[in-house]
């Protein structure tokens, strides 16, 4: 029936082999994709949405759930909210077009992941900075901005960089915004540039929704930045860290517009970003404080570290330098800039040395070019292999495509949204360290800037996801952390499909709007059926 509507472009999936990659998942949901059609042109989404309106009141009824690339690591990947949704692989609609290089607005579709935006700036020498996350070269750049994701460039709200939303209804209309409607030149150049048009605004109801296909989006890309350097603050004792989050509210209040977004890391975190699981991959099972003792002595970690970047042009850039130093004052052990003589020196020494020397050194340093490469607007692996923490089938190498859910990992995320209010975050911090624990889950804190009176707090859950009892401590550890969290007004700006299922009240207003919303623009519930919509 699919396959009779569908151009030459696109495919019905439906075999064992198939269907295999679409079952991968960080969550352990065992739910089966049971059909997947792979859409090669726009047309057949508006093809396929027809003939699910056609028989939605017959018994051959049947929904779909769009996907951008499926490497939505520990909120689904590629899995829907409903069993029977058929799939729609939206991987192949990959294009991007420049439609202004002075301006730097680019239309891309889901397909076109952070690699590719890269290569095309590189192939046609456009100097601009990737929306960068760290979720890894091979993710959307579209699924990520509607997700309302965040990264650690300039534009750090990837959706606020989103100017223009283009795709279809559940009933084949094509959705554009009053002011592309409005335009009668041959242009369609303005709508790009102007995020919110003209009367009411509806391009956030695409997001985090069921609502609509998008088909493409038309984002600002960050101009590359004369001048640009990483600054990292140390600091190594644990009572440090209200000295430490009052340095990154100055920081973020008085350099508003040269600085990026700004995290502050605690010393597990870090570690696990440079050492291996001293317990085994396999292992269920905290790490003492002796054990984190001796990768922070081995690696040079301090209790807690603040990691950052100044963009701009040379002169605001130095100038910032010196701000930075005057917030910091002597209350951090060490600070580091990216450029300083210090780091350009230990390249220099470690490029002439045998590898086999300094070898915790040269990670260290390996790790902050990573840092430092992606922070400037290009795609890696830096932040990936955090994923395989816990994973005895896989050795992470550092040549190796990574693809957490495809190598087994176990992940799950408790992201929530915290006051940049010193007291609040370290009630945070007492949250977690008393809960992780509990449930043999290593208790990592990252708190990531959105504004300088916002954080969000991403905690890794990391498994062995071949455990079921692993698999279970840590689904019932999200569910602790997220319960006792919301009584502390600490609320996550992303749930998983369980979440949206649990924590979701449809008999309160708010989720009554959306129905109404959904009622009318979807009446026969054929887009993604439960997302965002108890």
């Amino acid at each position: 029936m699919l396959q009779n509507v569908l151009s030459t472009a696109s495919q019905v999936l439906s075999s064992v082999p198939e269907l295999a990659r679409y079952q991968f998942n960080c969550e352990a949901n065992n739910q089966p994709s049971q059909l997947v059609v792979s859409i090669g042109a726009i047309a057949d989404i508006k093809a396929v949405l027809a003939l699910a309106s056609s028989h939605a009141n017959s018994k051959n009824a049947f929904a779909v759930h769009p996907i951008s690339t499926g490497r939505n690591w520990g909120y689904s990947s590629a899995k829907a909210n409903s069993a029977t949704a058929v799939i729609l692989d939206l991987a192949k609609l990959n294009n991007i077009q420049c439609e202004d290089a002075k301006l730097g607005i680019f239309t891309v579709q889901p397909g076109v992941t952070q690699q590719d935006l890269r290569c095309y700036l590189n192939q046609h020498q456009l100097k601009f900075m990737v929306p960068v996350t760290g979720a890894g070269p091979g993710c959307s750049i579209l699924g990520n901005a509607l997700e309302r994701g965040y990264g650690i460039t300039p534009y750090t709200d990837h959706f606020a960089a989103v100017n223009s939303i283009r795709g279809y209804l559940a009933d084949g209309t094509l959705f554009r915004s009053a002011v592309a409607e409005l335009d009668q030149s041959q242009h369609d150049l303005l709508d790009k540039t102007y995020k919110y048009g003209v009367g009411p605004y509806l391009d956030g109801l695409w997001t985090q929704s069921n609502l609509a296909i998008v088909t493409e989006i038309s984002l600002r890309l960050k101009a590359e930045p004369e001048a640009f350097s990483a600054f990292y603050l140390q600091f190594a004792t644990e009572y440090q860290f209200e000295q430490a989050q009052q340095i990154v509210f100055d920081i973020l209040q008085k350099l508003e517009g040269v600085v990026g977004s700004v995290n502050i890391m605690d010393q597990r975190r870090v570690a696990a970003m440079l050492a291996t699981n001293p317990n085994g991959a396999a292992a269920h099972q905290v790490m003492t404080e002796q054990q984190v003792a001796s990768i922070a002595k081995t690696y040079d970690i301090p209790a807690w570290t603040i990691a950052g970047t100044l963009y701009g042009q040379k002169a605001v850039v130095k100038a910032a330098k010196h701000e930075v130093k005057r917030f910091a004052g002597k209350q951090c052990s060490k600070m580091v800039f990216s450029d300083s003589w210090l780091i350009n020196t230990a390249r220099t020494v470690l490029q002439w040395l045998p590898k086999t020397m300094l070898s915790a050194q040269r990670k260290m340093l390996n790790s902050l070019d990573a840092g430092i490469n992606i922070m400037s607007g290009h795609p890696n692996q830096v932040a990936l292999p955090l994923a395989y923490w816990r994973n005895p089938r896989l050795a992470v190498t550092k040549d190796q495509t990574l693809h957490p859910a495809a190598d087994g990992c176990g992940l799950l995320w408790y992201a929530p949204l915290i006051t940049m209010n010193s007291a609040d975050m370290r009630r945070f911090i007492g949250h977690i360290r008393a809960v992780c624990p509990k449930y043999g889950i290593e208790p990592m804190i990252t708190f990531t800037s959105l504004k300088h009176d916002t954080v969000d707090s991403t905690i890794p859950i990391v498994f062995n996801l071949a455990d079921a009892a692993a698999v279970a401590q840590a689904k019932a550890c999200l569910e602790e952390l997220v319960s006792e969290g919301l009584k502390q007004g600490w609320v996550p700006y992303r749930l998983n499909l369980a979440q949206q299922a649990s924590l979701l009240d449809p008999t309160l207003p708010f989720w009554q709007i959306s129905a109404k919303i959904k009622q009318a623009l979807d009446p026969h519930n054929i887009i993604s059926p439960g997302r965002y919509q108890p």
